[in-house]
C-alpha cells in the first residue's frame, strides 16, 4: 500500500512537470528552462514576407537573444507556423492553445474573426494581435501604430528628393493591398507628407486586393513611371515587391524612378547594383518593439488584455536612413518635422474621413474608413 502511494505521489509529480513544461499561460511565469514560450501565427506569406511578419519575427529572436541565423531556443521557447489558407486559422489557433504556449501571437486583420472565436473559449490564454483593435477580448493584448505618421515622414522624404533632383511638377503614387482601415491610415499620412512640401503634387492610387500579387504592383508601377510618376509607396504585403522590383529594372538603366518601402527597411531588397538601392527610403513600423514589450510583459507577470498604440513618441514607427541617397540635408529636416509631430505641432490625420478636410486633399482616392 505505501509503494502503490509513493508511484501515485511520483507519477502526479511527474504529470506536474510534464504540464509546466508548456503550461495554459495563467500565470504570466515561464514555463521551458525558466523562459516565456510564444507561438508566432502568420498568414501563407510567412516570416519570409521582408516586411511585416519578419518584423514580428525578428522582436521575437531579439527577446531571446537570437539571431535570424542562430535561432538556438527555436522550438523550445519559440516557434513560429505560416497558415496557408484561412480556413485553417481557427483549427490552428484551437491546437495552439491546446500546446500551451504562454502567448500566442497573430499578425494583421485577417486573423481577428479566428481570435475572437478562439479566446472567447480560452479566457485563461493569453494572446496578442498585431494591427487590430478588438473589443470584447480581456485577454487579448492589442498592438496598433501610429502608421499615419511615418507614412507622412517618408512622403516628406519623397517630396524633399524630388525637389532635390529639380524633378518639375512630380507626382506621386500609392499601392495597397486589400482596402481596409489600417492601410488607409498609411495612404493618408504619406499623402498628406507629400503635400506638406509640395501642395500642388500629383496624387495617384490603386488597390492590388491582394497581399501576394506581386506581378500585379510591378505592372502597376511601370504604367505609372512610364507616364512620370516619381515615387511610389506600396503597404500592400508581398504584393509591395513587385513595386520595388520594376523600381530596380528602371534604376539599372538609369531612370530616376524610387520605390518606398513599408514595415520593415527594405534597402536590401531594392539593391541593384553594388549598393545601389532603389528604395529612397521605408516607413517602419516597429512590429520588434511591440512583440518585445508583450513578451516582457508576460515574463514581468504585468500582461493586460489592452489595446497599445506605438506612435513616433514610443518608436512604434519610424523611417530608414539606410540608403546614402536620402542624404544628411533630408534627414536633418525629417528630424525636425519628426520632433513637430511628437510634440503635437504638426497633426497628421489618420483617416481619410479627417483627412479630406484638409485643404487641396485629394477627394477621389479608393481609401476606405471601416
Amino acid at each position: 500500500m505505501k509503494k502503490m502511494v509513493v508511484v501515485c505521489i511520483i507519477a502526479v509529480f511527474a504529470f506536474a512537470m510534464i504540464g509546466c513544461q508548456r503550461g495554459a499561460g495563467t500565470s504570466g511565469r515561464s514555463t521551458v528552462d525558466g523562459e516565456i514560450t510564444v507561438r508566432l501565427l502568420t498568414d501563407a506569406t510567412g516570416i519570409d514576407d521582408k516586411s511585416f511578419n519578419a518584423a514580428a519575427w525578428r522582436g521575437i529572436l531579439e527577446f531571446y537573444g537570437d539571431t535570424w541565423d542562430n535561432m538556438v531556443k527555436r522550438g523550445n521557447a519559440y516557434e513560429v507556423i505560416a497558415a496557408q489558407t484561412m480556413d485553417r486559422f481557427i483549427p490552428t489557433l484551437r491546437q495552439t492553445t491546446l500546446e500551451g504556449y504562454d502567448l500566442i501571437v497573430t499578425t494583421g486583420f485577417s486573423w481577428a474573426d479566428a481570435l475572437v472565436e478562439v479566446s472567447q473559449a480560452n479566457p485563461d490564454q493569453q494572446y496578442m494581435i498585431v494591427d487590430v483593435h478588438l473589443d470584447d477580448t480581456p485577454n487579448v493584448m492589442k498592438a496598433t501604430y501610429a502608421e499615419h505618421e511615418g507614412s507622412f515622414l517618408v512622403g516628406v522624404a519623397a517630396a524633399l528628393k524630388a525637389i532635390e533632383d529639380g524633378i518639375s511638377n512630380p507626382s506621386f503614387g500609392f499601392i495597397g493591398g486589400i482596402p481596409n482601415a489600417v492601410i488607409t491610415k498609411f495612404q493618408v499620412g504619406f499623402v498628406q507628407g507629400v503635400l506638406s512640401i509640395l501642395p500642388d503634387a500629383q496624387i495617384v492610387d490603386y488597390y492590388v486586393n491582394s497581399w501576394g500579387d506581386p506581378a500585379l504592383a510591378k505592372t502597376q508601377a511601370r504604367n505609372w513611371y512610364d507616364t512620370g510618376v516619381y515615387a511610389i509607396y506600396s503597404a500592400a504585403g508581398n504584393s509591395g515587391n513587385g513595386t520595388i522590383a520594376q523600381a530596380k529594372e528602371y534604376r539599372a538603366v538609369g531612370r530616376n524612378v524610387w520605390a518606398i518601402g513599408v514595415d520593415s527597411d527594405q534597402h536590401e531588397e531594392g539593391i541593384f547594383r553594388d549598393d545601389e538601392s532603389a528604395v529612397l527610403t521605408s516607413m517602419l513600423k516597429r512590429v520588434e518593439n511591440s512583440l518585445i514589450y508583450a513578451l516582457e510583459a508576460m515574463r514581468d507577470g504585468r500582461f493586460e488584455g489592452k489595446e497599445i498604440n506605438f506612435d513616433l513618441a514610443i518608436e512604434g514607427v519610424g523611417y530608414s536612413t539606410t540608403n546614402p541617397a536620402l542624404g544628411n540635408s533630408i534627414i536633418e529636416q525629417l528630424e525636425i518635422i519628426k520632433q513637430q509631430i511628437i510634440d503635437g505641432e504638426i497633426v497628421v490625420a489618420e483617416t481619410y474621413a479627417e483627412a479630406r478636410q484638409l485643404p487641396g486633399f485629394p477627394q477621389n482616392l479608393k481609401a476606405i474608413d471601416d
